[in-house]
């Protein structure tokens, strides 16, 4: 069996357990169910174990296919990081380049940059994906994370990009209709938008702090500042998200200086493994973005 093939086979398999099936394996890849089918058989019989075991309802690892999938996650990224130094070495930086953010940050800050760096590199396939939680880049292959809000400790390496004020913010709807808190005090009188099944994000980190009970709440960035501007309620929202909002008087910013700053919860990081030598594709990415994002208050870096 070829590097190739093989290769071919590990990311196959991986596609099966992280998608949990053989058909939603061969949905994400879009290849046939009898291919992916035939990779996971393959490495069966060349290791001379049952990595999988398969029942009509569920599909789980065995003791042997746990040992063995980091170790294939780490193989694969070995080869990929063996392919970006033969490409380094020939210039141009090319390869796919996995980037992952909470979706708020794709939308407002690296859609707009996508089109000026593809044409910069046009060796480079961007791929964009987004988390609302923190992901495991080995699992999910990723090159790259955005990440907002204090680093938790871990092997990986981080690119400060800068910070992002946070503001309290209403619509003029809301506020005709409800009225202008007066104080920090005043809010628990207000209709108050937060996250579900992240309580750190609903502990506001306010000159008075304030941990609040919202009057409405979902787990998406995105969907939050559509509420607020739907006229819901009062958020507590990064600039990075809400600038353009502000600027135009779609969002009206409460009690000013009422946020404490800085706070953790202002910090952009990007993430990444490094095992030797950074990949020329991650380089120039983050080499690329970091001045152009518009961070602290709409100011574009650099």
């Amino acid at each position: 069996m070829t590097i190739k093939s093989r290769t071919e086979d590990l990311v196959l398999f991986l596609a099966v357990v992280d998608c949990g099936g053989f058909s939603a394996a061969s949905r994400q890849l879009d290849v046939q169910v009898a291919r992916v089918s035939r990779a996971v058989s393959r490495l069966e019989q060349e290791l001379q174990c049952t990595l999988l075991n398969r029942t009509t309802r569920k599909l789980e690892l065995t003791e042997e296919g746990r040992r063995f999938v980091d170790k294939a996650r780490q193989g694969l990224a070995v080869i990929e990081e063996a392919e970006q130094a033969l490409s380094n070495m020939q210039g141009e930086p090319r390869g796919r380049l996995r980037v992952d953010a909470v979706t708020p940050f794709i939308e407002h800050q690296l859609v707009p940059l996508v089109s000026e760096f593809r044409l910069a590199y046009p060796g480079i396939e961007m791929e964009l994906t987004s988390h609302e939680t923190i992901i495991d880049l080995l699992e999910h292959r990723t090159d790259v994370a955005i990440r907002i809000g204090a680093l938790q400790d871990s092997n990986l390496h981080a690119r400060f990009l800068g910070r992002s004020p946070l503001h309290l913010v209403a619509s003029p709807d809301y506020l005709q209709r409800e009225g202008c808190p007066g104080s920090i005090e005043a809010l628990q009188q207000h209709s108050l938008i937060g996250f579900a099944g992240a309580p750190h994000l609903n502990r506001w980190p306010l000159t008075e702090p304030v941990t609040i009970r919202p009057s409405l709440s979902c787990t998406s960035g995105t969907i939050l500042r559509q509420l607020c501007l739907a006229g819901q309620g009062i958020a507590l929202l990064s600039s990075f998200m809400i600038e353009r909002d502000l600027a135009t008087g779609r969002l009206i910013a409460l009690l000013p200086g009422s946020v404490e700053g800085p706070n953790d919860r202002e910090l952009v990081n990007a993430v990444y493994y490094r095992n030797t030598a950074l990949a020329s594709r991650i380089q120039v990415f983050l080499d690329f973005i970091a001045p152009r994002l518009r961070l602290n208050d709409g100011v574009v870096n650099g």
